[in-house]
């Protein structure tokens, strides 16, 4: 394992997931999160769980990283936004189950989907553009 590129790799991918949370989840779907507010903290206490959403968001960049360095590293970019991708469906099967499980809206539900494809295809395609093999791997 390259631990230069795979760091580099954890730290783009992280600021990358968090700037895209903030923004997707944050101010875009914040009024439709607002439909339904007893599914969330009162803006006034969410200060007091800033380090947890900062300790998530380290561990999916964590363990994003070390997935695509552990299976699929040759791949590239390509690979990296397919693995993206595919992550993404599956985290939209968990937003699926919160459906039928919280009082969300439909709304609620395909703005979580679209975001976790979005947001993990682009993290997939970071990380395989940093963690790409090295041009002179040759023989």
């Amino acid at each position: 394992m390259n631990w230069t590129k795979f760091f580099i790799a954890f730290v783009v991918t992280f600021v990358w997931i968090f700037i895209f949370g903030y923004v997707w989840w944050g101010l875009l779907m914040h009024s439709a999160h607002m439909e339904v507010p007893a599914m969330f903290r009162p803006e006034a206490e969410f200060g007091n769980y800033m380090p947890w959403l900062i300790i998530g968001h380290i561990i999916m960049a964590f363990f994003l990283t070390c997935i695509y360095a552990s299976f699929v590293s040759p791949g590239g970019v390509g690979a990296g936004a397919k693995l993206g991708v595919k992550l993404g469906l599956f985290c939209g099967g968990i937003d699926f189950i919160g459906y039928a499980v919280h009082p969300m809206t439909t709304k609620m539900l395909w703005g979580w989907v679209a975001g976790d494809v979005l947001m993990l295809l682009v993290a997939g395609a970071l990380i395989g553009a940093i963690y790409k093999p090295s041009a002179s791997t040759g023989a």
